[in-house]
């Protein structure tokens, strides 16, 4: 009589696998969501709280705090995103700032602010020229969809869209 139970047992099981589908969905769902709630970096950090395009990791933020520290001190910092790698570099390297002439970074501080700059940054495509104003920038361009300015973009203007922009806040 067992014999005759486990052959019927086994042929509803050949009939009627949707019950082991449906286990293995749910299973896959479960552990998906499970999956995104433990790597999702934005829900564990508040967008009030972000205050820059990016989220910035732990082995940046000083770089990030020296960036702001000596650039923030003349004119608004703006997010490394704006402008391409190769302009980060160039104004590194250069003690005519804008007109300017600045004492140049040293190291360990140059290199902390050239890692973080380097990283957020996007890169130049090789056949562009290489801008030195945010508002010749493909970036600031493409930050910028659908946006007609009403006055030419200069480091000061951001503060008419951007209100926190002193504060390195470009997301209220």
């Amino acid at each position: 009589m067992s014999n005759y139970i486990k052959r019927r047992d086994r042929k509803k099981l050949k009939k009627n696998p949707a019950g082991i589908l449906l286990v293995i969905v749910i299973w896959s769902l479960a552990m998906g969501w499970l999956l995104a709630l433990a790597t999702n970096v934005h829900a564990a950090v508040p967008a009030s709280e972000i205050g820059t395009v990016d989220v910035i990791p732990a082995q940046y933020e000083m770089g990030q705090k020296l960036y702001l520290e000596n650039c923030s001190s003349c004119h608004i910092a703006v997010p490394p995103s704006v402008l391409p790698t190769q302009t980060w570099k160039n104004l590194l390297q250069d003690e005519q700032h804008y007109g300017a002439r600045l004492k140049p970074l040293v190291d360990p501080t140059r290199m902390l602010v050239w890692r973080y700059l380097s990283t957020f940054s996007r890169p130049h495509k090789q056949e562009e020229t290489t801008p030195y104003r945010v508002n010749k920038s493909r970036f600031f361009n493409a930050l910028h969809p659908q946006v007609e300015l009403q006055r030419p973009v200069q480091l000061g203007s951001c503060v008419s869209c951007h209100p926190s922009a002193i504060e390195y806040n470009f997301r209220q």
